[in-house]
């Protein structure tokens, strides 16, 4: 079974400190975590009764590491047998929400309904491997360049998005 302890050093390799791009859809992030995520999952770190991205600049790898596990939790990773197909998994729908679930349910093909159940994880887990592994690394390559096709100011972050998504190999 996959383990969210592996996957952690992945996601914290290519998740940095605060940063507040305005070319960024996500607005504040700190270690992946943006404004509305923190919004949603966090507390007012700073206790100046409001959460806005001075709580995001306050928040540390254990608050990160507690969003990443909602995540995880979200895709029922714990019950994906294969860890490299967990990781390629749980960091889509990390970085790119409902849609690292829609889109690899359609792969399997099952409700695209983006709630991860039991028919999904069974779908994961009785696929070849190896194959579902690069069908969602080709169709998030697809969804970075479809992003970037839709808004051209997104192209900046292709070449970081791409060199993220390299760093997902496949192990049996």
């Amino acid at each position: 079974m996959a383990n969210i302890e592996k996957l952690a050093p992945i996601i914290f390799k290519w998740e940095g400190g605060f940063v507040n791009d305005k070319t960024d859809k996500g607005g504040a992030t700190k270690m992946g975590v943006t404004i509305a995520t923190w919004k949603a999952c966090g507390y007012d770190k700073d206790g100046d009764g409001d959460i806005d991205a001075d709580d995001v600049k306050l928040l540390t790898k254990q608050d990160a590491l507690n969003v990443l596990r909602g995540y995880w939790n979200r895709w029922k990773a714990d019950n994906i047998n294969n860890q490299s197909v967990a990781n390629i998994l749980v960091d889509w729908v990390w970085g790119s929400g409902k849609w690292g679930i829609k889109i690899p349910q359609r792969i399997l093909g099952v409700d695209d309904d983006g709630n991860v159940g039991n028919i999904t994880i069974s779908a994961v887990n009785n696929a070849n491997q190896k194959e579902l592994f690069d069908k969602i690394w080709k169709a998030r390559e697809v969804f970075f360049k479809q992003i970037c096709e839709r808004d051209k100011s997104q192209y900046r972050f292709l070449k970081g998005w791409m060199n993220r998504l390299n760093d997902f190999k496949y192990h049996a």
